[in-house]
């Protein structure tokens, strides 16, 4: 998989969409995971320090030892690992705007937990293909990022304000990913753009860009 950096200490790798982490209830028998894949093209032992849904791509990071590991496990917790996403989402929403809604932990953890996203537009665009009645479709580009790390949470917060993300079979709206796979994208578009956090060994500030594949970038080239 793509090195986006790499040290002694820790990687940050570009995860393909479709690629799941690791197992879990959720692989339905499958046997290829992330983990497994960096364990043989490090030729070492990885710790993984957060996690990404299956459909998503983008910066994953890593660490090479417990210390370091620990060391970036506390900065999440303390919310000091700083994650950017794109997104394309269906309609055209405000500016920037907030969604503090509650979401339980998924499958099997009925409990909801308190969760905030912050969403800022990049751009939007009209493409000529009909919707709902009208004979075009609106697209917004944001950036995200989320303020806790609930299950799917980018991905239900957009639908609970009926932006819906664009390739989500779970939570989107079919119309939409239809469209996009028609014209030859045909993955869920949510792109983990950046990683900002302190080196657990120096303390200097880190930041890791991961770019988007090429059925992302054929989206982006509609704005």
């Amino acid at each position: 998989m793509p090195v986006v950096y790499q040290d002694e200490w820790l990687a940050v790798i570009n995860k393909p969409a479709g690629l799941m982490v690791h197992d879990s209830a959720l692989a339905r028998g499958e046997t290829d995971f992330a983990a497994d894949r960096l364990r043989g093209q490090f030729g070492r032992k990885v710790f993984l320090v957060h996690r990404l849904d299956r459909a998503t791509s983008g910066c994953l990071l890593l660490a090479f030892d417990r210390d370091a590991a620990s060391t970036l496990g506390k900065a999440v917790m303390a919310g000091e690992l700083h994650r950017d996403y794109r997104a394309i989402c269906r309609g055209w929403p405000e500016a920037d705007f907030d969604v503090d809604h509650p979401l339980d932990g998924g499958p099997g953890k009925p409990v909801k937990k308190p969760a905030q996203t912050r969403f800022q537009v990049l751009a939007r665009t009209e493409c000529d293909w009909p919707s709902s009645g009208f004979a075009s479709s609106r697209y917004a580009l944001v950036q995200v990022q989320p303020v806790t790390g609930r299950f799917r949470q980018i991905r239900r917060h957009l639908k609970h304000v009926s932006h819906h993300l664009i390739g989500d079979t779970s939570h989107g709206d079919g119309r939409h990913n239809r469209a996009f796979r028609m014209v030859g994208i045909h993955r869920m578009l949510l792109h983990a753009h950046r990683l900002a956090f302190a080196h657990p060994a120096s303390g200097e500030a880190l930041e890791a860009i991961a770019p988007p594949d090429a059925q992302f970038a054929r989206a982006l080239a509609y704005f």
